[in-house]
């Protein structure tokens, strides 16, 4: 395209000093143009680039708005995920800009033409999410902001100006999107090669076995986060409800998280523009305590703290409005944590939901949300709570006790609560005197149904008393870390509609059977540890942490137009 100052044209006028004179004063406007023009600074519309002042946008562009900001705009997410254009995004910002969601996918089982990768093995079970990555792309030529703009002569001695705009480059925002390109291109390979590879040398740990959908790929996976992932933790927002949690509860995850997140130093990073992923830090369980009004049923308030705080960063930083929050995660283990995240539809829709309340029916995405293990903590002394006798050791085939309420639990009591069955021993309330730990530890089969939601603490508890666990429910419930677990080596699966058929489906398993179960259990306990100090490789903290990295994969953020 080309342009004409109009500055220039009337310089080229005069007032009778000759050519010579309007030369030299069109000189230094020229320069003046091009200093601008080479200013990072400076945006599009300083230069009228055709006779139209209306941007060309691609037609694949959506209609998704970023949040925060003023004035109008086009909007600038390119996307073609399912990613939804609801929210209470607001207008488009200055910050506003696109990502790419990728389209291959990364766990997507076997089979196929090499271009899918997979941490699943072909006899997987339980159902995992589907999560798209695609193989990294050749590493993209640097190019100028702005290309030289040629000076040209016209017949009439008119000099004109020719920027030639691009995309304003953000190289470290290219140098992150390289990295991942690069880790990516390391699971592939790790996937592709499996079977034909030592395992990975790690003075920790070491994954192998069936307890894994795909153990190379999952190591070689954990050591690319190590060595590349960061966090950034917003500052914004004061305790108690920001940067704080509970920590001795049945909502202890949330906590602990916070408070292990804000205590992080090899992946955690004080400069948001090296950061992967960022962490909204608060806590909806403190705003149950703070905010919400008792027997109010009124979540309002919960809602505009959310919606308030994303408003609020993204008035003050460009990285929500740069992804629509699709980089962006949140961490809950409160029931109400789905409901408060619909408080801004971005929130909901893009970015990454880490939730106690896996709900699958409720809008709970495993594509890109996580699922959070309920772990009910009552003291630091973690440690000193786990293991287990052997099977032998074990007179009880199936053991429950607990609260009557939900849609589950009232059919598994109704149904043998009370019918003296030695072998399948189920209670609303133990008899005073009677340990609850201690009956999980006299237990083959612990039985975990939801309560008024669909998580339960009773999944870590028989992960930590190495008694295995029976999830009951119809599919609903996206077990946590499924898509490197495979869960149907150490775990069962019962439908609601077969709770009166659990003494049969449980004794069909044969000793040999067992036996390889319950050790399984012991190996995959170490992901669902909590520890009093600090964070250990391979547990709760860093399978989360991992969790929402195979997560960050999928998004490629891309920086806004010039």
């Amino acid at each position: 395209m080309r342009a004409t100052s109009s500055s220039a044209n009337s310089c080229l006028r005069g007032h009778g000093h000759g050519r010579a004179a309007a030369a030299a004063a069109c000189l230094v406007v020229v320069t003046l143009l091009v200093v601008v023009a080479l200013d990072p600074r400076t945006e599009a519309s300083w230069f009228v680039l055709s006779s139209s002042s209306s941007s060309s946008f691609p037609s694949s562009i959506s209609k998704l708005q970023p949040s925060g900001g003023a004035g109008g705009g086009e909007p600038l997410l390119a996307t073609t995920s399912s990613y939804s254009d609801g929210g209470d995004g607001g207008a488009g910002g200055k910050n506003s800009t696109g990502k790419q969601v990728l389209e291959d996918v990364l766990f997507q089982g076997h089979g196929g033409d090499g271009s899918m990768l997979s941490l699943i093995n072909s006899s997987s079970g339980h159902d995992a999410p589907q999560l798209p990555v695609t193989p990294p792309a050749a590493a993209p030529a640097l190019a100028p902001v702005l290309a030289p703009a040629p000076a040209t002569e016209s017949s009439d001695d008119t000099i004109q100006v020719v920027p030639q705009l691009e995309r304003r480059r953000d190289v470290k925002l290219e140098r992150i999107e390289l990295g991942l390109a690069k880790a990516r291109s390391a699971i592939l390979e790790a996937i592709q090669n499996k079977d034909n590879r030592p395992p990975l040398v790690d003075k920790d740990y070491v994954p192998i076995g069936p307890v894994y959908r795909n153990a190379y790929a999952f190591h070689r996976s954990y050591l690319e986060m190590e060595k590349l992932f960061k966090v950034y933790v917003y500052e914004e927002g004061e305790p108690p409800v920001f940067h704080d949690g509970p920590c001795r509860s049945i909502y202890s995850t949330e906590g602990r998280f916070i408070y292990s997140m804000e205590m992080e130093s090899r992946m955690r990073t004080r400069d948001p523009d090296l950061a992967h992923v960022f962490f909204l830090p608060f806590s909806v369980v403190k705003m149950v305590k703070m905010i919400y009004e008792p027997n109010s049923h009124d979540m309002g308030p919960l809602r505009r703290t959310v919606s308030d705080y994303i408003g609020v960063l993204s008035a003050k930083y460009p990285y929500w409005n740069r992804s629509l929050g699709a980089d962006h995660f949140m961490l809950s283990c409160h029931d109400w944590g789905p409901y408060v995240s619909s408080a801004n539809g971005h929130l909901f829709d893009n970015s990454i939901r880490v939730l106690c309340n896996a709900n699958k029916s409720e809008g709970f995405n495993p594509a890109k949300d996580v699922s959070l293990p309920e772990i009910n903590l009552r003291s630091d002394a973690v440690d000193r709570q786990v293991g287990g006798p052997s099977a032998s050791h074990r007179p009880i085939l199936a053991f429950f006790a607990g609260g009557n309420h939900g849609p589950v639990r009232p059919l598994l009591l109704d149904h043998w609560k009370g019918r003296g069955d030695p072998d399948v021993q189920v209670s609303e309330y133990l008899p005073r005197g009677v340990s609850y730990t201690g009956m999980m530890r006299r237990s083959r089969f612990c039985l975990c149904p939801g309560g008024y939601e669909v998580a339960s603490p009773r999944l870590a508890e028989a992960i930590y008393l190495e008694c295995v666990p029976v999830v009951v429910d119809d599919g609903d419930y996206a077990l946590p870390f499924a898509d490197v677990l495979n869960w149907d080596a150490f775990s069962v699966r019962v439908r609601v509609a077969d709770i009166p058929r659990i003494k049969e489906i449980l004794a069909a398993v044969s000793p040999r059977q067992y036996i390889r179960m319950q050790r399984r259990v012991r190996t995959v306990r170490r992901h669902f540890m909590v520890h009093g100090g600090a964070p250990r490789r391979y547990d709760a903290f860093h399978m989360i942490l991992h969790s929402v990295w195979l997560r960050r994969l999928n998004v490629r953020v891309t920086a806004p137009q010039g």
